[in-house]
């Protein structure tokens, strides 16, 4: 895990398998997140994402998904810390196939680390999400039998030794895919 002091300025990634981590990492961490568009009309999680600053984003419209880069690079340009999901939603148990590359077009442009946090949930199955409602999936967590969950922070990683965009991306994805075999073969 991370061995050096966490920078002052950071822009966070992590996996994403649940629900959880929508309500846990804006609480453990001082970030402005990007969340889908549908999130600011949920219950409770809309009213909590609008009052943490959340950048919101239609994943099916390209000026969207531009708007919200500008959105957060403006952030992080102004000495915000934001997250970003690089696999692009709740994917599964499992990293996904690869990531998405905004949170490290927005670190080679502004020159902030990313920030890799692995989570790591003992009951994988209890935690994942796919098509329950986030209050049914919130249910299933709470009654879970083993509802440890890890978070690994690693040291950080400077934009600096990387060309473009998609070496950074692949670079950091092959990290998590390590840290899948150390942390979750074994589940």
């Amino acid at each position: 895990n991370n061995v050096r002091p966490l920078p002052e300025q950071f822009i966070l990634i992590a996996n994403h398998p649940s629900a959880l981590e929508d309500f846990a990492i804006p609480a453990l961490f001082d970030i402005y997140p990007l969340a889908k568009a549908e999130v600011r009309d949920w219950y409770v999680l809309g009213r909590i994402s609008d009052y943490a600053g959340t950048v919101y984003v239609a994943r099916g419209s390209a000026s969207s998904r531009q708007a919200a880069k500008q959105a957060l690079s403006e952030a992080v340009s102004s000495g915000k810390n934001i997250v970003i999901f690089p696999e692009g939603g709740c994917k599964g148990p499992r990293i996904f196939e690869k990531f998405h590359t905004g949170a490290f077009d927005i670190s080679l442009q502004t020159g902030v680390p990313v920030l890799p946090v692995f989570l790591q949930y003992n009951d994988q199955q209890a935690f994942v999400w796919q098509n329950e409602s986030l209050v049914k999936k919130l249910w299933q967590i709470f009654n879970a039998d083993n509802n440890l969950v890890n978070y690994y922070v690693f040291d950080a990683i400077a934009p600096e030794g990387f060309a473009d965009r998609d070496s950074f991306s692949k670079h950091v994805h092959s990290l998590y895919l390590e840290w899948q075999a150390q942390y979750l073969d074994d589940l």
